[in-house]
């Protein structure tokens, strides 16, 4: 039997994006609240410098904003961001707690550009919150509280990849300097930040392509969905034919493909001791538009209508990862949190 854990009245449904910084949670947030409609925006009136994004449904707050150091603070204590010690948990767990349960809190804000800590903000209970950083899993307390939890795991080869085309290409670092900055911040991220992901319920892992050897500049792709089975509230989303092992190259008539083409797979696995369904895309769409193609032989994606994920992709095609697994997997999980709101709620959300 099925037991759904409905929200009360006027309480607020918590989803938790974990991941470490530069690794796409920015754009991940604006494809998630695209699902529900309404254009995410910073608090009107409020600190310019502000981490919160608000939309029609959703309010999307940063957990750098519990930073118990700042910038200074930390330099002096000699502890990066990501070590629990430079947060401050017990406010996050009373503010999580108090917006869930319909309350307004006086949330205080990291200032990313001083790298302050600014006055704090008024943010009211939405229908949906979204916590997203570093250590949303991390205190149990916390942890307990979230609905439905996600994390973005990115390679080591494929955030170094990233991070030299935005730091030294576009910023002008030196590749001494980024090489520096990874390794100064990697056994923090090692101890406790990547440990989360075995309590996610969704998994975005980000690769380095099989399709073309050696590849090094993380422009194409291997993205994997893995989706724990046996959870409440959603279930996992497949290629073909439930529970095989398929492995697709869509290539040919019905789909446009330049080099090093696509292959998709999808097939059972465990992740933690878990069994989880891993779909997984390898390569880049040349035409987005064919995508339907390949959506029409995905199934229980929580679409509300045929060509929605192509439609959602096509609406955000000017963001990062379009072309490859990582828009398309984030739209499909898009999807499974509005799935996670309307099981917790008996609420359906209105078509956009």
């Amino acid at each position: 039997m099925l037991v759904i854990r409905a929200a009360g009245p006027g309480q607020t449904v918590v989803i938790g994006l974990a991941a470490d910084s530069g690794c796409g949670k920015s754009t991940f947030m604006r494809r998630v609240t695209g699902v529900f409609g309404g254009v995410p925006k910073p608090p009107s009136g409020g600190n310019p410098d502000s981490n919160t994004l608000i939309s029609d449904m959703t309010t999307v707050i940063c957990l750098d904003d519990y930073h118990s150091l700042d910038r200074n603070g930390r330099k002096v204590e000699k502890v990066t961001a990501l070590h629990p010690r430079a947060q401050n948990f017990d406010l996050m767990y009373e503010q999580v707690k108090a917006l869930k349960n319909g309350q307004s809190v006086q949330k205080p804000i990291y200032n990313h550009v001083t790298g302050a800590l600014d006055p704090p903000e008024e943010i009211t209970p939405p229908k949906i919150l979204i916590v997203e950083g570093l250590h949303p899993f991390f205190d149990d307390r916390v942890n307990d509280l979230i609905d439905f939890r996600i994390y973005l795991d990115i390679s080591d080869a494929t955030k170094f990849a990233w991070k030299i085309q935005r730091d030294m290409e576009e910023r002008g670092h030196s590749l001494e300097s980024i090489k520096a900055s990874i390794e100064s911040r990697k056994p923090d991220f090692d101890a406790y930040i990547d440990p989360q992901k075995a309590k996610a319920d969704v998994i975005i892992q980000v690769l380095p392509t099989d399709l073309v050897p050696d590849e090094k500049e993380g422009k194409i792709l291997r993205v994997r969905l893995i989706q724990k089975e046996g959870r409440e509230l959603f279930s996992p989303s497949y290629l073909f034919d439930e529970g095989s092992t398929i492995s697709w190259v869509p290539c040919g008539r019905k789909l446009t493909c330049s080099f090093p083409g696509i292959k998709l797979f999808y097939g059972p696995d465990t992740y933690y001791g878990e069994d989880v369904s891993v779909l997984e895309m390898d390569g880049q769409f040349e035409k987005l538009e064919e995508l339907i193609y390949v959506e029409s032989h995905l199934s229980n994606t929580s679409t509300k209508f045929y060509g929605e994920i192509t439609q959602q992709m096509l609406k955000n095609s000017n963001f990062p990862g379009s072309k490859n697994g990582t828009g398309l997997f984030q739209v499909i999980t898009g999807l499974k949190v509005r799935e996670v709101y309307e099981q917790l709620t008996q609420r359906e959300v209105a078509r956009v």
